[in-house]
């Protein structure tokens, strides 16, 4: 099954999501991701992936334009931002919505680093969740 994680900026999110269905899925899914448009790697999410065991560090940040002409069994949407700015895709595709929280917005307003940290793990631990739950959740 190809998988399109997509995100607004392609930096967090959706980065993580394919860092974890390569890590646990890819057995079963074909994990990509893309953005509406492309912010770069985000440092602290490539830092907690590591801390958990999986390197993005070589993933890059890209936009749609970069997966075009591919064809996905799926594309999941991971902020409410593409959720509603999804572009139609051709053919069998089927667009899912699972949104998580935006960890740099969360941790502007941290009072300190380990609190903008915390950000970031909690929401690569609740993607690792979701990711998990893949394929089977989505019959």
């Amino acid at each position: 099954m190809t998988v399109l994680f997509l995100c607004t900026g392609n930096s967090c999110r959706s980065q993580m999501a394919e860092g974890w269905a390569r890590a646990l899925k890819s057995d079963v899914i074909e994990p990509f991701s893309a953005g509406l448009e492309a912010h770069g790697l985000n440092p602290h999410a490539v830092k907690v992936m590591a801390e958990a065991g999986v390197d993005i560090s070589g993933q890059a940040s890209k936009t749609l334009e970069a997966v075009k002409g591919r064809e996905f069994d799926l594309v999941i949407t991971v902020c409410g931002d593409a959720d509603e700015r999804c572009p139609a895709f051709p053919g069998r595709t089927r667009k899912v919505h699972h949104g998580f929280d935006d960890p740099p917005r969360l941790a502007r307003q941290a009072k300190d680093e380990k609190e903008a940290q915390g950000h970031y793990r909690r929401v690569r631990d609740e993607i690792r969740e979701y990711i998990l739950t893949l394929p089977e959740a989505l019959a």
